[in-house]
């Protein structure tokens, strides 16, 4: 349940931060205004919130591992917000971006 409860927590600070880039970026490249750039900020600030929940108590690890779900999240919000179409090496590297989430997160540790 530690491991489930984890990657979902992952996956919404995920949907906050690449979110809120995503509005802030709408907001002031695309200029769509202000609105759309606060409401991008307040994600951000979510996200900041979300990444507390994590059961692992270490914040250097929490952050180094979400680094590669940030990948892979930013891949996939491409695709869907923006119509990205990622190639065989950004699948290949979104792959090797989980395969070291999983290592930081939730390989065996001792005491």
């Amino acid at each position: 349940m530690t491991v489930t409860r984890s990657i979902l927590l992952f996956v919404l600070a995920a949907v906050a931060e690449i979110g809120g880039a995503w509005l802030i970026w709408q907001g002031v490249r695309e200029h769509r205004g202000w609105i759309w750039a606060g409401a991008g900020v307040v994600a951000l600030g979510l996200y900041g919130f979300v990444a507390t929940l994590q059961p692992d108590a270490n914040f250097g690890r929490i952050l180094a591992a979400y680094g590669g779900v940030f990948v892979v999240g930013s891949l996939v919000w491409g695709m869907v917000a923006d119509g990205f179409r990622p190639d065989r090496w950004d699948v290949a590297g979104a792959l090797v971006c989980l395969v070291g989430v999983a290592l930081i997160m939730y390989a065996p540790r001792s005491g």
